[in-house]
Parts: C-alpha cells; structure tokens; sequence
C-alpha cells in the first residue's frame, strides 16, 4: 500500500493493483484480529509453490551454468519446509536443485583449493554449502575444499562480505557472514577444525561489535549470531524495534513497507530469536504477508539492484523485478509454513 511522506494513503493508478487494495480490505476480520488462521495459511502456500517449483525448474535451463540463491538456494529452504507441514512438493526437482547445487561447486574445485573461488565469491560459496546442508548433503572433496576456501577468505575483515552491491539480498556483510558460517560450521572437516575455531571467534567479536544499518544488516546479523552461537537477546529487540505499525518492515527507513522485508524478517525472528509463532508481533507480519499476497499466488518486489547479467525469463512473474520477487516468495513462503503445525506422518 503506497503512502506519501506524511503517512497518507495513495490511490493505486492501475485497475489491477486497485483489485488488489480491495481484497487487502475484504480479508476476514478474524485474520485481521486475530492472527492468521491454518486455511488462510495453506491456501496462501497452496498457491505460492507451484509458482517457486515451476521458476526454479525453468532458470536451471535457461542458466545451466550459475547457482543462484534465488532460484536454487532459497526455493530447496521452501520446500523443505513445506514437505515438513505435509504439502506435497515435486521431489524429483528437489533432487536436482541439490545436485545442480553440488555440481556448480565441483566445477570449481581446483580453484577453491587454490584459495580462488568461483563467480560470487564467498557469498556464493557459503550460499550453495547452505543450500547442500539443508539437503541433507554429505560433506565430500568438493565440500572440503569450499570450507578451506571460506576460512581463509577476507580473513582479515574478520568477516564476509559480497564481491558486489545488489540490494537487499546481495549487498550486506552480515548475510554473506550468515551463509559462510552456516557452510563451514557443518562442512568443516577434522583437519581443519582448529582453524575454524580461530576464524569463528574473530568472526564473533566482529558481530557483536558491529552496528546494522538496514533491516538486511539486522536480518542477518540475527542470524549469523545464532549459526554463532551466541546471544541474539539484543538482536532480536533490535528487529522488532523496526517492525511498523502496518505490522511489516521495510528495506530502509525511507522504503514503504514489502514482502521481502517482512518475510526475512520473520523467518529470522523465529528460527535464529526463537520468536513463539503465536506472538503478536509475527502474527501481524503474517497477516501483512496474506494481505500482500497477488491473486496469482505470487509477492511483488520493485528491484533496486544495477543490473549486469544477460536479462531471461525464469518463469516468475513481473519481468524486471522476478529475481527479487522470487526471492521474496521464498522467504514469505516459508515464514506462512513455519506458523503452520507439524503434521504427523505414519511410521
């Protein structure tokens, strides 16, 4: 919903967008009062997973040769998920998400032993050995030797950092810190657990001394702190000091209220602060999302990262702005799964 500086409401321009800001209003009471309800939930997830599973099938054609977290990373997290609350996913995609994953690491195996990397560098290094650890992927050469890359990469920052600046969801240090340790932590092998030790607590010290910036910063140093295990008492306040009154957050102070924010930030509350799912507070991030959600099943994002790869189609709606789209559906995608209970399965 668009506002001016003053707080005020805009009308939408467009017919669709203004069908939209009616259903916004239409949703039940109950929603709205009460926290979301499990129907409103799976039918909101019903219609976002065919979407995610259909764009992330289609950008390993038309990109056969770059992991993306976007479309390959972050959609294995949603559907993880939603096998875990009893949805039924396309495991065959699943299965070659992991190995396209795995496999775009191994190409680059010779280079991460020689302290090089890939395209991406540490971000795209920690993201996939995220991507292989949800998957329940077993460590290997290729594993070992991400690992041995990561603790020795910017290990004088102390720190990760994206090799470029594309906001939201490649342009903060404390995201590209969460994915490393996430990767090394789980990856790491005998041999190089005493170095491990060493770049974790440098690594540590840089996150708790750090001040965040912008909700990506607090996303993740959430996060990272928790892959960290440390205290995340502080950081968790810090978040929700951010949320607003219409019960989501925003990219930046100066941004209007979107899914990706919202949905990051959800996610991060729950899995890396513990926020209970019946709290108030994730409660109205959740009926933010319902309400946010396209009839199409899909969440629009308006990119603000310089593109400089070759523009293709992923099968995502809303052109321009599919890859950030997506990544947010992701993200929203599973903060409505993880409010759902578990489902019990037959032994």
């Amino acid at each position: 919903m668009k506002t001016d500086a003053s707080g005020s409401w805009m009308p939408f321009r467009d017919l669709p967008k203004r069908i939209h800001l009616l259903m916004f209003f239409m949703l039940p009471a109950t929603c709205a009062s009460e926290g979301a309800g499990d129907p409103e939930l799976r039918a909101a997830v019903a219609k976002s997973l065919p979407l995610l599973e259909r764009s992330s099938a289609i950008a390993i054609r038309e990109r056969s040769n770059c992991f993306t977290c976007h479309h390959s990373g972050l959609p294995v997290m949603t559907f993880l998920a939603a096998r875990e609350k009893g949805f039924a996913i396309d495991e065959g995609n699943l299965a070659t998400q992991l190995r396209f994953t795995a496999d775009s690491l191994a190409k680059g195996r010779e280079n991460y032993l020689q302290g090089r990397g890939q395209g991406g560098a540490a971000f795209m290094a920690g993201s996939a050995l995220w991507t292989l650890k949800l998957g329940g992927w077993k460590a290997d050469e290729t594993t070992e030797a991400v690992v041995e890359y990561l603790i020795e990469h910017q290990k004088e920052r102390h720190h990760w950092a994206p090799p470029s600046v594309r906001p939201p969801a490649e342009e903060s240090p404390f995201s590209a810190t969460y994915f490393a340790l996430e990767g090394i932590r789980h990856f790491a092998g005998e041999a190089q657990k005493s170095r491990l030790t060493a770049r974790l607590s440098s690594t540590l010290a840089w996150l708790e001394k750090t001040p965040p910036g912008t909700t990506e910063d607090r996303v993740f140093r959430l996060h990272a702190l928790h892959a960290a295990d440390a205290e995340v008492e502080g950081a968790v306040a810090d978040l929700l000091a951010t949320q607003r009154d219409d019960g989501g957050w925003a990219q930046l102070e100066t941004m209007e209220t979107d899914a990706y924010a919202t949905a990051t930030a959800l996610v991060a509350l729950h899995r890396a602060g513990g926020l209970p799912i019946a709290e108030a507070n994730y409660q109205r991030g959740l009926v933010w999302l319902l309400r946010a959600q396209l009839p199409d099943g899909s969440w629009h994002v308006v990119s603000r990262a310089d593109p400089f790869q070759k523009y293709y189609e992923s099968g995502y709606p809303h052109g321009k702005d599919q890859f950030l789209s997506i990544t947010a559906a992701t993200w929203a995608t599973t903060a409505l799964l993880d409010a759902l209970p578990p489902v019990t399965r037959d032994p």
